[in-house]
């Protein structure tokens, strides 16, 4: 009787044998227990909703993931806007940087001219 009994119950899922298991255990008990004695459960609370549990829990996990997501999205953009400051920042040292090393190169521009001056000067006195 066992082994007809596990064949048969092999390709079934797990809360079906649950509930086969409370219906015999709730037969044993009538067969056992006065008839005022004994409350039983009617047949829709024995079998779980699946729909509703699985439907909330399908909500809470998408909430989890919009707030992750969310959340590494703002951490991106924080990152972005600190790079675009930090690369501004950046820019604006070059651009001084440039800019006194043109005053630099016209002031070696003025310092040739005068020395070129200063030597076609003497080579005229020399001459």
């Amino acid at each position: 009787m066992n082994h007809s009994q596990d064949t048969g119950s092999r390709g079934m899922p797990e809360d079906r044998k649950l509930y086969i298991v409370d219906s015999i255990n709730d037969l044993n008990k009538l067969n056992l227990c006065p008839a005022g004695s004994q409350h039983l459960f009617p047949l829709q609370e024995k079998i779980p909703d699946v729909g509703t549990n699985s439907g909330n829990g399908s909500h809470s996990l998408f909430f989890m993931g919009l707030i992750i997501i969310l959340i590494v999205s703002l951490a991106l953009v924080s990152f972005v806007i600190f790079l675009i400051v930090q690369t501004g920042n950046k820019m604006d040292d070059v651009s001084r940087r440039l800019t006194a090393e043109g005053k630099d190169i016209d002031d070696l521009k003025k310092i040739n001219s005068m020395i070129v001056k200063r030597l076609n000067q003497l080579d005229a006195k020399q001459n």
